[in-house]
C-alpha cells in the first residue's frame, strides 16, 4: 500500500450534507462505473436524491441518528461497494491503521482478504501465531470469536484480530475437505517476522524463503547469494507470502533482469501511471531459477513471480497465485478520518493484469508428499551385523538415533524434499537447468 499523508480532498457545498460526502474531488469520483462524464443535471439530480433519503432517515428511522452518523454509513457503504480494499475509516480506524503499519501490535500473523464476498485467508505467516494453529491459506473465516464476518469489511475483521499480546482469540473457519466448521483457539502474540531464510540444497542449490517483502528483504537475499558462491543454482520459495513493500519486489526482480519493464501501474490520474524499469548495474542473469508459489502467493509475490516469468528469467511452479494486483492509497479527510482508496491497477511486463487474475505457473503442481519404496530385507553379508541389531533395537525399544542429534537448519534433507512435492519438482527442474547451463 502507497500511503499519501498530504494529499488533500477537496469539499464543496452543494448543499450542506450532499456536498459533505458526494463532492470528493469530483473529477476521479463521476461515473466509476462507465467513463461517460456525468451532465450537470444528472448530478444535480442524484445530490438531491442523496439529500432527500438522508433526510427522511434522519426524521423517520426508528432510532436517532445525526447527520454526522449517516453521512458516515453513506460513505462505509459507498467505498465497501467499490472493491474489497477501498474503505472509509474513521478517527479510531485511521489511528488503529497507524498503529498497524508503524508500531508493534498483539496480532495473528494473518494475511486475509476479501473473495466471493467471504472473509479469505490469503495466507498465515511462517511462525506466528496463526501459522502454528495450523490456519491455511483459503480458509474461510466465518466468525471472529462470537461475531459474524458476513457483511464485514476488511478493517473491522482486522481490528477485531488484532489485540493485546497474550490475550485468547477463537477463529471459526470453513476449509474446502472439511464436513463441518472449525474452531481455532489461538493466542496473540507480538508479530515479529523473519523476511528471508536461506538454506542449501546439495553442494550446489540455494533455498531462499521469502515470507513477507519487508524493508530488508533485497538486502538479505544479496548476503545470501554472496554467502553461497558455490550455488549453481537458486530456487525462491514465494508460497503463502501475501506480499508487502513493491520497491522491495522490484528490488527481487532487478537483481535478475537487466532491462526492460518490470511492472507498471495505470489509474485514471495520469500522475499514478508509473512505470518501474529494471537497471543494467550487478544484475544477474545466468543463475537458472525456480519460483515456488501457491494460492497464498499475493500482491508483491505475484509481482516478482509474474515478472520473471514474462522475462523468461524463472520456471514458476506450483499453484496459480490469489490474484491481489491493485493499488491502494490512504487520504486525510479531516477530523482524523481517511479514505483508503483504490487508484490503479498493477501490470506485467507482457502487459496483463494481476487483479482477480493471478499468476499461471509454468508448471502446476499440488502440494503433497512423494512415497518412496521400502527397501527389501535383502542385504549383503558385511551389513548383516548391523542390520540385525537394528531390528533387534526396534524390538526392544531401544531407539536407533539419538535424541540429541541436533538438526541442521541451514541444510534441507532429501527426506525433507520428498515431504514437499512442489519443492521436489523444483528442485529436479533447477538440476536440469543447471546441466543445461553447463553445456
Amino acid at each position: 500500500m502507497i500511503k499519501k499523508n498530504k494529499k488533500t480532498i477537496l469539499f464543496g457545498f452543494l448543499s450542506t450534507v450532499a456536498a459533505s460526502i458526494l463532492l470528493v474531488n469530483t473529477a476521479q469520483a463521476d461515473n466509476l462505473y462507465d467513463n461517460k462524464p456525468s451532465s450537470d443535471t444528472s448530478k444535480l439530480e442524484a445530490y438531491l436524491k442523496f439529500t432527500k433519503i438522508v433526510s427522511l432517515i434522519e426524521e423517520q428511522y426508528v432510532d436517532d441518528l445525526n447527520t454526522s452518523d449517516i453521512i458516515d454509513k453513506a460513505l462505509k457503504g459507498l467505498l465497501s461497494n467499490l472493491d474489497a480494499h477501498s474503505s472509509f475509516m474513521d478517527a479510531k480506524e485511521s489511528k488503529e491503521l497507524q498503529v498497524q503499519t508503524n508500531g508493534e501490535f498483539g496480532g495473528l500473523g494473518i494475511s486475509v482478504g476479501m473473495r466471493d464476498g467471504a472473509l479469505t485467508v490469503i495466507s498465515p505467516i511462517e511462525g506466528t501465531p496463526a501459522y502454528k494453529a495450523g490456519i491455511k491459506s483459503n480458509d474461510i473465516i466465518l466468525k471472529i470469536d462470537d461475531q459474524a464476518t458476513i457483511g464485514m469489511t476488511i478493517d473491522k475483521a482486522v481490528s477485531l484480530m488484532r489485540g493485546k499480546p497474550g490475550t485468547p482469540i477463537k477463529l471459526t473457519i470453513i476449509r474446502k475437505g472439511e464436513m463441518k466448521p472449525l474452531i481455532v483457539d489461538i493466542v496473540r502474540d507480538i508479530i515479529e517476522i523473519q523476511s528471508v531464510y536461506a538454506k542449501t540444497i546439495g553442494d550446489d542449490i540455494l533455498y531462499l524463503r521469502i515470507t513477507s517483502f519487508d524493508q530488508k528483504v533485497v538486502s538479505s537475499m544479496k548476503e545470501a547469494i554472496k554467502e553461497h558462491p558455490k550455488a549453481k543454482g537458486i530456487v525462491i520459495d514465494l508460497r503463502n507470502n501475501p506480499g508487502g513493500l513493491l520497491n522491495q519486489a522490484i528490488g527481487v526482480v532487478d537483481m535478475f533482469v537487466d532491462h526492460g519493464v518490470i511492472v507498471s501501474q495505470k489509474g485514471k490520474v495520469a500522475s499514478e501511471n508509473l512505470v518501474y524499469n529494471a537497471r543494467p548495474d550487478g544484475s544477474d542473469t545466468k543463475t537458472p531459477l525456480v519460483v515456488l508459489v501457491n494460492d497464498g502467493s499475493a500482491s508483491a509475490s505475484e509481482i516478482v513471480s509474474g515478472s520473471l516469468q514474462d522475462h523468461k528469467r524463472a520456471i514458476i511452479v506450483g499453484q496459480k497465485t490469489f490474484g491481489k494486483g491493485s493499488v491502494q492509497v490512504v487520504m486525510p479527510v479531516g477530523n482524523n478520518e481517511s479514505l483508503r482508496l483504490t487508484i490503479a491497477r498493477y501490470y506485467l511486463p507482457s502487459g496483463r493484469t494481476i487483479q482477480a487474475v493471478g499468476v499461471t505457473p509454468d508448471i502446476e503442481v499440488s502440494y503433497g508428499e512423494i512415497k518412496k519404496a521400502e527397501d527389501g530385507i535383502s542385504i549383503k553379508e558385511r551389513d548383516l551385523q548391523k542390520h540385525l541389531q537394528s531390528e533387534l533395537e526396534k524390538v526392544d525399544g531401544v531407539k536407533a538415533k539419538k535424541k540429541d542429534e541436533k538438526e541442521d537448519k541451514t541444510v534441507i534433507t532429501e527426506e525433507q524434499i520428498y515431504q514437499d512435492l512442489q519443492l521436489k519438482s523444483a528442485v529436479d527442474i533447477l538440476k536440469a537447468l543447471i546441466i543445461s547451463n553447463k553445456k
